[in-house]
């Protein structure tokens, strides 16, 4: 009998309830009673839904980050948040965002920095070690998730982060190795195995994905030392992997004394009969054969025609999983009232995928005639799909293929187009900007509901949205920030504005999935071929301008971002989706400088998110990603300013690629890592110019101006003064006026400061000239 299982399941509630609980105790409406009585209904909600699987991840719940909660496992806790008042919960949030609910400004501490989890568009707290790091058990959280799953009956299975992909994504503050302190670490990890044994617990799965990237000698031969190790433990490991293929670990996994082994089989269903061949008499396999990245139903018969085979030579040794816990899905399906009839019956989110695991598993265990309705309903939406006219347009196709290398080239080098833009804009040393949005203020957004509801008319909503976007622009002016935006008052989420202007693309209303800690993002579904009926941006911005003899930056979301940041086809290359992306974006760009806007920026947050995880496959990736930015980008005149843009994303691995998309102006996070990210440049010359992020917005903290004149500095070591731009390290949209206006004001002081300092060396360099001419 084949035996279904989960490996992790959303953690935000169906409503969001997590997101409201959090935000409502960090404003300091609820106390930590409550919001832990929350966290205890939301985990109930969600065994409840998995309580036909054999057996239930308990331990994937988080109150932000699960890699953060590892961090307090095994009790790696910053210095800087150690010795605070307060409690460990206090502590837990400090680490986050940089503040806890009761905390006073002359209590903020840096966050940690923040970074993707793989190639997922989740953010993790990044670990932070030093060599002399210590490691102690704290398992106190875990193990009280333990007991309330056992009081309610739960068959659980503890789900934690291995110690080699701990390890793997921790940031060393000092020149050690994070290898060397293994031997420090995987005693605690033994001590929680015996502890976990103790409390009745049969299985354990311990996520390692570090094995689906390419791994050296000294991490492959770390994983014997370790699963040797914890192998001595009286308790069952079902290690796991997610997010990619094993290729050369696939030995080293074979040889791993592990009770059992979770392969991705969505992604890596080349290897599933090499998994199978090579496996132990005792061991069991889990194969994750339902996509948890994707929200596309799965192909059941298919699935079922190479499984059936494995099943009937393994037996119970296997089981059945997602590809990978769920927490990269939405909820629940059902909850779409509005949703396109014929574009859900293609789709599957968690609570549906888990109802296809049930359905394999029977089909396996008790033939395909037990479940012959499911399996008939399931192949007639897989057909309805793949023949619908909705999704296939041949004119966008043909438009793809009649792209060519001289529609991603600027008309000049930038060196040249950069002294046009100079004397075009006419903007200071130091120039200032935000990277986009503003606020999106309770007033704004009851103006969007309205409007979508029918309850205004489009000439109401015009004119409110232009109050919002004048009320923007009035304080940008009063600020003095040199380059100003729009503010987005319009715009709902980055990516779902575009999307929901382009042909090709559906909207959930209840789609949403954990960005970090309390942020959640409802990724349009890309499910056709994608074209632009008319302009997106351009009335908006246009307006802004007409009311301010400041620059205007016009504001677009990258094709590459749009693609990462979406539920993407399965059907075709993700290539091809993003070249008919740029096209769209394109003529956005080009409609922009018609109207007047001679800054534009084209974000590409997500470029590296996109990376795959082996490096070996990057430059096909980034070939391709580069190309359709530079397609999007360019058809523009030389004096028009191409902006980009990204956040919290480790990039020195790609300057090269970053500096081909020859964006004028690129905008980057660089406050949470201290400036860190530019020591890149040391080792690059970077053409262009730059703006390093000195406001972590991310956090309540209101940055000081000593701060970030201090990480300007840094950055000035590094790029030369007139090409440094000064501006937040992402949008605004998550934080509220009264803590903007403030940070920027700092923000602008700072640069002022920083322009005095170039006006006066100036002055002594130009006067020691003059003496040494006179001498």
């Amino acid at each position: 009998m084949a035996l279904i299982h989960n490996l992790g399941f959303p953690r935000i509630g169906a409503q969001r309830e997590l997101k409201f609980a959090l935000e409502k105790f960090w404003r300091g409406e609820s106390n930590q009673t409550e919001l832990q009585n929350q966290a205890q209904q939301l985990r109930k909600q969600h065994w409840q839904v998995q309580q036909s699987l054999d057996f239930v991840p308990v331990g994937d719940f988080s109150l932000y980050d699960h890699v953060l909660d590892t961090s307090f496992l095994v009790g790696n806790v910053p210095e800087r948040a150690q010795q605070l008042s307060g409690s460990e919960l206090d502590n837990y949030f400090r680490v986050a965002r940089g503040r806890s609910a009761d905390d006073t400004p002359c209590q903020q501490i840096f966050a940690g920095e923040m970074t993707k989890w793989f190639d997922t568009n989740y953010h993790y707290i990044v670990p932070e070690v030093t060599a002399d790091t210590p490691f102690s058990l704290n398992s106190d959280n875990l193990i009280a998730q333990i007991e309330q799953a056992e009081q309610l009956g739960v068959k659980a299975k503890p789900v934690i982060v291995g110690p080699l992909t701990y390890l793997a994504l921790s940031k060393e503050k000092d020149a050690s190795s994070r290898l060397e302190l293994l031997q420090r670490l995987l005693p605690v990890y033994q001590q929680l195995l015996n502890q976990l044994s103790q409390k009745g617990v049969l299985w354990v799965q311990i996520d390692e994905p570090i094995l689906v990237t390419e791994l050296d000698s000294d991490w492959q031969n770390a994983f014997h030392t370790v699963y040797n190790a914890l192998s001595a433990c009286p308790i069952n490991i079902l290690l796991a992997t997610y997010f990619g293929t094993l290729q050369q670990n696939r030995q080293l996994v074979a040889e791993l004394p592990v009770a059992g082994f979770h392969l991705d089989a969505v992604r890596g269903r080349q290897e599933v009969e090499a998994c199978v061949e090579q496996l132990s008499c005792h061991q069991v396999l889990s194969l994750g054969v339902i996509d948890g990245r994707n929200i596309w139903k799965t192909d059941l018969n298919a699935v079922l025609d190479w499984l059936e085979p494995i099943s009937e030579s393994l037996g119970d040794r296997l089981w059945l999983a997602p590809s990978c816990s769920l927490l990269h899905v939405p909820v629940d399906l059902n909850s779409e009232a509005k949703l396109d009839a014929e574009i859900v019956n293609w789709l599957a989110f968690a609570k549906q995928k888990l109802l296809e695991l049930e359905v394999l598993g029977k089909a396996l265990n008790q033939g395909r005639d037990s479940v012959v309705n499911a399996l008939a309903d399931n192949a007639a939406a897989i057909r309805s799909r793949q023949t619908s006219s909705r999704v296939h347009n041949p004119a966008v196709k043909q438009a793809v293929t009649e792209v060519t290398s001289n529609w991603g080239q600027r008309l000049s080098p930038y060196d040249q187009r950069i002294a046009q833009q100079h004397q075009k804009l006419d903007l200071p040393l130091y120039p200032t900007t935000t990277i986009g949005s503003f606020p999106q203020t309770p007033e704004i957004r009851k103006i969007r509901r309205a409007f979508k509801n029918q309850q205004i008319s489009a000439n109401e909503y015009t004119d409110k949205m232009r109050s919002e976007i004048e009320y923007a622009v009035r304080e940008q002016e009063a600020l003095d920030l040199d380059v100003l935006v729009h503010g987005e008052a319009e715009r709902n989420d980055m990516v779902e504005y575009f999307g929901e202007q382009l042909d090709g693309y559906a909207f959930s209303q209840l789609g949403w999935v954990q960005s970090y800690g309390s942020r959640c993002v409802k990724p349009p579904i890309l499910f056709g071929d994608i074209s632009r009926p008319q302009p997106m941006t351009v009335a908006w911005t246009q307006y802004a301008q007409s009311i301010t003899d400041k620059p205007m930056k016009g504001m677009l979301t990258g094709p590459v971002t749009i693609l990462n940041w979406s539920f993407v086809r399965d059907d075709q290359p993700r290539r091809n989706s993003c070249l008919q992306l740029a096209l769209a974006i394109r003529q956005e760009v080009q409609d922009l400088e018609a109207a007047g806007v001679n800054i534009i920026q084209i974000d590409e947050a997500a470029l590296r998110e996109g990376l795959p995880l082996r490096q070996s496959e990057w430059p096909s990736y980034l070939d391709w990603a580069v190309e359709s930015y530079r397609v999007s980008a360019n058809g523009v005149a030389d004096t028009t300013q191409i902006h980009t843009h990204m956040c919290y994303s480790e990039f020195n691995d790609i300057i090269e690629a970053i500096a081909a998309m020859d964006a004028d102006v690129i905008t980057i996070e660089t406050s949470r890592s201290d400036m860190e990210l530019l020591d890149v440049f040391e080792q690059f010359d970077y053409p262009n110019e730059i703006g390093p992020g000195v406001y972590d917005i991310h956090s309540p903290n209101t940055p000081s101006v000593e701060q970030m004149v201090k990480l300007m500095e840094k950055a000035g070591q590094r790029i030369p003064a007139e090409r440094l731009w000064v501006n937040p390290d992402c949008g605004l949209k998550t934080r509220q006026w009264s803590e903007v206006r403030p940070a920027l004001s700092n923000m602008i002081d700072a640069a002022k400061q920083l322009r005095k300092r170039a006006d006066k060396d100036h002055d002594s360099a130009q006067s020691n000239i003059e003496s040494q001419c006179v001498s």
